[in-house]
């Protein structure tokens, strides 16, 4: 599954990482429904930090198309409840 996290570029994330990363999406759905401003902004970093480490890069001159996109760790609460849907950042 290639991930964009948004400022930073693409990531090819094996799908058997999905549980982990379902686990943490849940988690800041709860924060973001709560307005829990500090557990946000660790579980959004948790979240990306995840990405990061089970992801390879995708080389900047691959264009490949992103199945799912991530706001940058800066994102407004606003900003990313803008972003999510029923399932949150990450469906399934």
């Amino acid at each position: 599954m290639i991930v964009r996290i948004m400022g930073e570029g693409q990531l090819d994330v094996a799908d058997g990482h999905l549980a982990e990363l379902n686990a943490l999406d849940d988690e800041l759905l709860a924060e973001l429904e709560s307005g829990d401003e500090e557990g946000f902004r660790r579980t959004l970093g948790a979240l990306l930090d995840a990405v990061r480490r089970l992801g390879a890069p995708v080389p900047d001159e691959v264009l490949e198309p992103s199945e799912l996109i991530l706001p940058g760790q800066d994102a407004s609460l606003g900003e990313v409840r803008e972003m999510l849907s029923d399932d949150g950042l990450i469906p399934g």
